[in-house]
């Protein structure tokens, strides 16, 4: 018979599975700081990127106002805030995140590299939808007389709304997934609940909720996203068709005769 092997057996953490009942009161909390972290990111993504994916559009060659040395300087920087996987970049920016907020802990130090990710993302998303545009409003609006900044509202970004609202859909749901990542270093949120509960005690009942969730919230979004576009989409093809028929269109027909 050979003798009973001296080898330590090794048993797997058994799951400390929290009570259904008490799950809500765990989970709760942790989506109103999801969503507070996500709100505040997307107003600043807003604010910031739909203005610089506007400048990169015209500052390139057969923009608005060309300047190709800007252009490329502006491309670079976000090309950079694009690259970054979030994690680095998130490391990265901690001592500026620190300098900004006094911490690098909770909301406010994960919204500092959450909107500069979001910021070069959307402000792409807004380039490339503003690219889609067709170049003879923009030649007819010029014909008419009409302002760079009259161009930039009243064609361009009026044209591309239900473009740059799907972009928008998307980066809110990049944001989201962001939020959860930012839980890693104690931001709060559903990610926090997931880390802190689900992994590492081993709480199968709050990893499946949290998971539950986080894929409500994101077809939620998405659903939101999809009938904005679809609502948005009529409005700009009557905006076309009126410019077609009145006003500078008429006025460049008529030189054109």
């Amino acid at each position: 018979m050979s003798a009973p092997s001296s080898l330590p057996v090794l048993r797997l953490p058994t799951a400390g599975d929290t009570p259904l009942p008490e799950i809500p009161a765990l989970i709760l909390p942790a989506l109103g700081e999801t969503l507070l972290m996500v709100g505040i990111v997307m107003a600043v993504v807003v604010l910031v990127g739909v203005p610089l994916g506007v400048l990169l559009h015209n500052l390139a060659p057969g923009g608005l106002v060309e300047r190709p040395a800007l252009h490329q300087t502006l491309g670079w920087v976000v090309s950079v805030g694009r690259s970054l996987p979030f994690l680095i970049l998130m490391a990265a920016l901690v001592p500026v995140t620190r300098f900004l907020t006094g911490t690098n802990i909770g909301i406010a130090a994960a919204v500092v590299p959450m909107s500069l990710a979001g910021i070069a993302f959307f402000a792409r998303i807004v380039e490339n939808s503003l690219r889609s545009v067709p170049p003879s409003l923009v030649r007819v609006a010029k014909a008419s007389g009409a302002s760079p900044v009259q161009i930039v509202t009243s064609v361009q970004l009026s044209e591309a709304l239900p473009s740059i609202i799907g972009g928008l859909t998307i980066n809110t749901i990049a944001m989201i997934e962001y939020s959860a990542i930012a839980g890693t270093i104690g931001a709060g949120g559903i990610g926090y609940v997931a880390v802190t509960y689900g992994y590492q005690r081993f709480d199968h009942a709050v990893m499946l909720a949290t998971i539950v969730v986080l894929v409500t919230l994101v077809a939620l979004v998405q659903l939101l996203g999809d009938g904005l576009v679809r609502a948005a989409t009529p409005h700009a093809r009557r905006r076309t068709r009126r410019a077609g028929r009145t006003g500078p269109a008429r006025r460049t027909a008529e030189v054109a005769a």
